[in-house]
């Protein structure tokens, strides 16, 4: 396949790059470090029957139905699924929460926080007690043309309201997907300036006083559009969206070890995974077991107005599969720039 342009990613580029926040003035607030996940049901809501190497639709028809689905995020107890829902002309995203009872998924709803603004790549920490996700709403009253990374705080009357943690982990660019590790440090894409690209991936720390955001550099970061980061709890791999020339058609997802301090030359996670199509919201379940993913990619199945007609929609698969499939051409990469 040949290379693409970034003018031919550039309508691809542009709806995702409309995901963009405001920066906030006020001191942000630490991330507490996520605490191990609680008891699972045994098999949790979200377990395949059998051991899937290749993609399988995440709850058909009712998930992922003939509408646009994405970013799925669970709840430690897998009884509760957080999904996006976007407009066909990919012009609004809410968030939509699907709970599980008497043995199936029940029918989605909007989420609470969200149906007022564009909200989008719901995150939640290990140990149930934050819920973070993008939105262009309003800081201090102010109207945001891009998208702010916000959380929220579990209470026991349910989340708390939103807020922004301002700069720098937020920037007058816009930011997405954030994904944090079991000791709370933060990934995120973001388009702001001094990059390597148009838009890369970040992490940020808290040490207590303020945080600190680096650039993670070459190779993860190139010239090219690197979008939304998935960090493994322990900091040990990274899974993220990117536009890459040499790649399978649309967005891809890519996948690069953390070794000896550095990151290891990106490898395309490749078919089944990847297609002609697009693919981006890379998560895991709370126990670790299964990969999820979505796919524009269309099935002979799936008709007009059903799942795998070409709009987006939501897969898993083992993650202990695809990451065997991965380690022997990661573990012969050279080690990058740090």
């Amino acid at each position: 396949m040949q290379p693409r342009s970034r003018a031919q990613c550039a309508p691809i580029a542009a709806w995702l790059a409309s995901l963009a926040l405001a920066s906030c003035s006020r001191a942000p607030a630490p991330l507490s470090p996520a605490a191990a996940p609680a008891a699972l049901p045994s098999p949790p809501p979200y377990a395949l029957t059998s051991a899937a190497t290749e993609p399988v639709l995440f709850g058909p028809d009712v998930i992922s139905t003939g509408d646009f689905e994405s970013h799925a995020a669970f709840t430690p107890d897998g009884g509760t699924v957080y999904f996006v829902k976007s407009d066909p002309d990919f012009t609004r995203w809410t968030i939509y929460q699907s709970d599980f009872a008497a043995g199936r998924w029940g029918t989605p709803r909007i989420a609470p926080f969200s149906g007022r603004y564009r909200d989008s790549d719901p995150f939640i920490t290990a140990d149930g007690q934050h819920l973070y996700f993008i939105s262009d709403r309003p800081e201090d009253g102010a109207a945001q043309a891009d998208m702010d990374i916000w959380v929220m705080d579990r209470t026991p009357q349910g989340w708390s309201a939103p807020r922004n943690p301002g700069e720098p982990v937020n920037s007058p660019q816009s930011e997405w997907h954030p994904s944090l590790t079991a000791s709370g440090t933060l990934y995120f894409g973001s388009a702001r300036s001094g990059g390597l690209g148009m838009n890369d991936i970040y992490r940020a720390r808290f040490d207590g006083h303020g945080w600190s955001v680096e650039n993670l550099g070459a190779p993860v970061n190139t010239p090219g559009d690197e979008y939304e980061p998935m960090i493994a709890p322990d900091e040990s791999y990274l899974i993220f969206m990117a536009f890459r020339p040499g790649g399978l058609g649309g967005s891809d997802l890519y996948l690069s070890w953390h070794r000896d301090g550095a990151w290891t030359e990106p490898v395309n996670l490749g078919p089944p995974v990847n297609s002609s199509a697009l693919e981006l919201a890379p998560a895991l379940s709370p126990d670790g077991r299964y990969f999820f993913f979505t796919s524009t990619r269309a099935l002979a199945s799936g008709g007009t107005h059903g799942a795998g007609n070409g709009l987006g929609d939501i897969y898993e698969l083992d993650l202990a599969a695809l990451l065997g499939k991965t380690a022997i051409s990661q573990r012969r990469s050279a080690p990058n720039h740090r």
